[in-house]
């Protein structure tokens, strides 16, 4: 029973396989060779390079192909429009017939090719290709258009046969030829651009540094140039668009002989060169940009020539303050970048401030630290100073967002001008670089790119500033190493770069352990010994609810438990404070008890002491401090809670006026 069944199936898989193999086979033949009958041209259109389309007057257009690029032959050297021509070459390699008929079946239905509107003497249209630039070996002529259907007559390459095809081979012909030459003139990308060269008066050349998008100049200096500066020029060279072409009465020195302006880009393994002539006459135009803004755009037409390529045309060029022009023409100083430093914020490990103008004011050093481990915090950093005769530097925890913002100034720091770039000895003393007011060092764990430091070797940028002998509204700075000098802005100097410890300094004092509380505070008046409060807190560190000034005391408690200065007037602690021009005692003394977790049993508890100045200015109050060897001014919340509880309180609203009796 089995083998018969077993039989069975391989007879029917025998017979499924003669009949896939005999009949299916035979249709898909079919099917192929219906579709290859329907295509009018054959391999003769696989590889189009040269294409020219005629009519009865003559020419109209020739292309060549070199690479996968298509160029414009006739009527004038130009580029071509990718999208025109691919839509064109596409049509021809998939051109498809709706119907067609012999052209010897003619005769015999009393009809000829005139009927078709085909002239093969003077045709309508002819368009002819071929496999190799400059020469065509393929023609097809066009006749008229169908009555019906919106098809066209076109007669075969061998003139045998005509065929019914649609009319998109018509319509893309057709194209004028502003539409088939490509509209920029400048078709290498931002991205790509390797190098870029403006001549005109002065020569100026950029290249991009390898593997980097730093900008450098060649010529005439050897200096960085600015990315966004020298990327913004280039995207607007490339959208500079032809803007008529000259075929009547061109200019006597044509651009190619006598450039004005002599622009050249380099891409990978390309060269395109501008070539600006002189300006159009009475060319002087003004476009408005949006009718929004009513704002205009200023610009003038140039002849104008793409080296290698006789066409002659005008382009608009834009002109005006910080136009394309204006860059083209100051192009050494428009495309400089502008930032002193060249540095990457994070790479710096420690920041060194000197004051060589200034006679005994010894060297701070910010240094930063090793970030905690499994911390999400940034690095801390810490002040280093060395006062004349110790023997060992001095630390203290530095602020960090000071420090931060010192980084951002000095990264962010721009000439405003650039004053010289080969200055002589008396130019440097002229602006105070023999004695510079301040020098600022920066160490670094690798430097951004081996310019940046001039002609140091050192993992280290060191920035002078001066100000000149005869004082302007500048700051003068360079780069040690590097000859040039730059006009910058004063603050730099006035506001950014202290050289005291007390400007950089950790404005966090102390904050206690969550373990440890606060118990009494005592302030007591220094001018006559006596205490001024005293008051027991809490187990949460708060003053009683029926204690006076209450809300006065919970912030004084909550100042000392984390406690915070707002600015450091002056170094280190000392026992009279300078308020107003003059040394004065202080005033109050704030002690305070402390309760801190695993204390022994019986033992004294800690006191903390604050010593108070008198309130001056309105807003302001002084703090000092032993304990942390520092003078600082209060945050304005605690100078508030103090004024209530060093002076008698707001008597209140004044007695109505008694009524008089008549």
């Amino acid at each position: 029973m089995r083998t018969k069944v077993t039989l069975v199936l391989l007879f029917l898989n025998v017979a499924l396989f003669f009949f896939i193999f005999k009949f299916e086979r035979n249709w898909r033949t079919e099917r192929a060779s219906l579709e290859a009958r329907r295509r009018v041209l054959g391999p003769e259109a696989a590889d189009i390079r040269s294409l020219t389309v005629r009519n009865a007057a003559g020419v109209l257009y020739t292309l060549n192909r070199a690479g996968e690029t298509w160029q414009l032959v006739q009527p004038l050297d130009w580029p071509a429009n990718p999208a025109a021509i691919s839509r064109i070459i596409n049509e021809l390699q998939f051109l498809e017939h709706e119907t067609s008929f012999a052209v010897a079946d003619l005769k015999t239905n009393g009809q000829s090719l005139a009927d078709y509107g085909i002239d093969l003497e003077k045709p309508k249209v002819t368009v002819a290709f071929g496999n190799t630039p400059g020469a065509t070996t393929t023609q097809l002529i066009l006749g008229d258009t169908t009555k019906i259907g919106n098809r066209l007559y076109l007669l075969s390459p061998d003139a045998k046969r005509i065929h019914v095809v649609r009319r998109a081979l018509a319509d893309s012909l057709a194209l004028p030829i502003d539409q088939l030459r490509a509209d920029s003139l400048i078709t290498i990308p931002v991205f790509e651009a390797r190098t870029l060269r403006i001549q005109s008066t002065t020569r100026v050349a950029l290249h991009r540094e390898p593997a980097s998008p730093r900008w450098t100049f060649d010529t005439p200096i050897v200096a960085r140039a600015s990315k966004d500066d020298t990327e913004r020029a280039l995207n607007e060279l490339g959208a500079l668009r032809a803007k008529s072409f000259v075929t009547d009465t061109p200019p006597a020195t044509l651009p190619s002989a006598a450039p004005s302006y002599r622009i050249t880009i380099e891409g990978n393994n390309r060269r395109e060169t501008l070539l600006l002539g002189t300006p159009v006459p009475a060319s002087a135009t003004t476009i408005a940009s949006t009718p929004a803004t009513k704002t205009v755009a200023a610009t003038t037409d140039y002849y104008a020539q793409i080296e290698g390529r006789t066409a002659l045309f005008t382009v608009a060029l834009p002109t005006g303050p910080q136009s394309l022009k204006d860059t083209l023409d100051q192009a050494q100083e428009r495309l400089r970048e502008k930032r002193v430093l060249d540095f990457d914020p994070a790479a710096v490990t420690a920041i060194t401030l000197r004051a060589p103008n200034t006679p005994g004011q010894p060297s701070l050093t910010l240094q930063r630290l090793e970030a905690p481990a499994n911390s999400a915090e940034a690095a801390p950093w810490q002040i280093i100073r060395r006062d004349a005769g110790d023997t060992a530097p001095q630390t203290l925890p530095a602020d960090r967002a000071a420090v931060q913002r010192l980084l951002e100034q000095l990264n962010l720091l721009a000439a405003q001008n650039f004053t010289s770039d080969a200055p002589t000895a008396a130019d440097l003393e002229n602006w105070g670089f023999a004695r510079p007011e301040r020098e600022v060092t920066l160490t670094l764990s690798k430097l951004s790119s081996p310019s940046a430091a001039g002609t140091n070797t050192s993992n280290a940028l060191t920035l002078q500033l001066g100000l000149a002998s005869q004082r302007d509204n500048f700051a003068y700075a360079r780069l040690l190493g590097a000859a040039f000098i730059y006009a910058v802005n004063p603050d730099i100097l006035r506001i950014e770069t202290p050289t005291t410890a007390a400007a950089w300094r950790e404005r966090l004092l102390r904050e206690l352990p969550s373990g440890a509380r606060l118990t009494t505070l005592r302030l007591t008046d220094l001018t006559t010994n006596q205490s001024l409060f005293e008051v027991t807190l809490d187990e949460a560190g708060r003053p009683p609810a029926t204690a006076p000034q209450a809300p006065a005391l919970t912030t004084l408690a909550s100042t000392l438990r984390t406690l915070r200065a707002k600015h450091f007037p002056q170094d280190g602690f000392t026992e009279k404070v300078l308020l107003l021009g003059e040394d004065r005692p202080w005033r109050y003394r704030l002690d305070a008890t402390l309760a801190l977790p695993g204390a022994a049993v019986g033992a004294p508890a800690p006191i903390t002491t604050l010593l108070l100045s008198e309130r001056f200015g309105g807003t302001q109050q002084l703090a000092g401090s032993q304990e942390f060897n520092a003078v600082f001014e209060l945050e304005q919340p605690v100078v508030d809670a103090l004024w209530s509880l060093t002076y008698r309180a707001d008597p209140g609203p004044a007695p109505a006026p008694a009524v008089l009796k008549k």
